[in-house]
């Protein structure tokens, strides 16, 4: 029994380092994909607002049961847009000695609070102010316009 719980505390520990940005200079992460992440987690959480609002009002078990889930998938998709910009940018990318480090900072510090206000609420502008922002976001840290082949 005690080697079965070391098992499975162990298969947990390394589960939750391999999902998680690792904090040794590898150099496997790239910065281009954990945008387009971040833009896929907003389109995500865009489409999720859309589908709790329709379901609004309906009290039948499975209007219920389809608007809990969504409103799980919205949080945890702006989660792993808070975790990405805290575990990623800030603990790794964005370096103090850099000129522009101010106004990275900002700019992922408004990516991380627009992610809080889009997991607080199912207006769909929350999500983009949230795609603005990172948007916004890459502009600062890029040092350009972003180009991407994301829509809603």
């Amino acid at each position: 029994m005690n080697r079965l719980f070391a098992c499975t505390v162990l298969t947990l520990a390394f589960a939750t380092i391999a999902s998680a940005h690792c904090q040794v200079p590898c150099g496997i992460y790239g910065d281009q994909r954990r945008f387009e992440e971040m833009l896929e987690d907003e389109h995500t959480i865009s489409k999720a607002q859309i589908e709790i609002n329709s379901l609004a009002g309906k009290s039948d078990a499975q209007s219920v049961n389809q608007a809990v889930r969504w409103v799980t998938t919205k949080e945890e998709h702006a989660t792993r847009i808070q975790n990405t910009i805290a575990a990623y940018f800030m603990a790794q990318r964005i370096k103090t000695d850099d000129a522009a480090y101010g106004k990275k900072l900002m700019a992922a510090h408004k990516v991380m609070v627009n992610a809080m206000k889009a997991k607080q609420s199912a207006d769909p502008a929350t999500a983009k102010s949230l795609e603005e922002s990172i948007f916004a976001f890459y502009e600062a840290y890029e040092g350009k316009k972003p180009v991407f082949e994301h829509e809603h």
